[in-house]
């Protein structure tokens, strides 16, 4: 089995609090992340797709069909936009990296031509980052 990766970067903002909790409870929960005027990231994504090759043409996927896929059903949707706000997916979720990383795989999620989406990654800091695997 091969594991193909496309990498992309976007920039987005978002803000993590929960509208139950105070001001006061969001600030302790999520720090300086609840700032109500948001923050920004400069997020890295990395779509693994698995699969065999296609003996005609030695490829999984097509590297430029898979970065059109992510293009329009992820980048443009996110790139420059505030999560909480400007993003249908995430549309009543708590925007956290978790979060993002399971929006990317449903949008993802049956639109691969050939082979079949494997992880999903977010990387919102250069330390941090989370893989999503579907539901395993």
């Amino acid at each position: 089995m091969l594991y193909l990766t496309r990498r992309e970067v976007f920039s987005a903002s978002h803000r993590l609090y929960n509208e139950k909790y105070s001001d006061e409870e969001n600030s302790k929960i999520f720090g300086k992340c609840s700032n109500p005027n948001g923050h920004g990231h400069n997020y890295v994504l990395e779509v693994i797709v698995k699969g065999k090759i296609d003996p005609a043409t030695g490829y999984v996927i097509d590297l430029k069909i898979l970065k059109q896929i992510i293009r329009e059903n992820v980048i443009d949707k996110v790139d420059h936009k505030n999560l909480n706000v400007d993003v249908d997916f995430m549309n009543g979720l708590n925007p956290t990296a978790e979060n993002i990383a399971i929006g990317v795989w449903n949008q993802l999620q049956n639109k691969i031509p050939s082979g079949e989406l494997y992880s999903v990654k977010i990387y919102e800091t250069e330390n941090n980052y989370v893989e999503y695997r579907g539901k395993e």
